[in-house]
């Protein structure tokens, strides 16, 4: 059983920076991507941005160039680097684990609880 663990996030005017955190714990499991999806109320979840275990990532075109995601593998940590936010950044983001990989058209392995993000106008 692994539990994924996020901490961050919160209220934050438009243009500011928030970050956000996941661990992973738990016994007896591989994670080997990691990543973020977001839903704010009313709209179809989607995936923000992913990470391997060699530090591979991707991000959705929404987010291209304000987002960074990085992972500490020894820790089974990753973070979410969110900058110049914007109101359409509102919603609850969801941290996501696989044991293979995280994709738009795929149930990830594991979730965490969700964090609310809000970006005031």
């Amino acid at each position: 059983q692994v539990h994924l663990v996020e901490s961050g996030g919160g209220w934050v005017q438009a243009g500011g920076s928030l970050s956000l955190s996941c661990a992973a714990s738990g016994s007896g499991f591989r994670i080997k991507a990691m990543g973020w999806f977001r839903q704010a109320p009313g709209k179809r979840r989607e995936l923000v941005a992913t990470v391997t275990s060699v530090g591979s990532t991707n991000f959705a075109d929404s987010v291209k160039g304000r987002f960074t995601i990085s992972r500490d593998n020894a820790k089974n940590t990753t973070y979410l680097q969110m900058n110049s936010l914007k109101p359409e950044d509102t919603a609850v983001y969801y941290c996501a684990a696989d044991s293979e990989l995280i994709a738009d058209n795929r149930t990830p392995d594991y979730w965490g609880q969700g964090t609310q993000v809000t970006v005031s106008s």
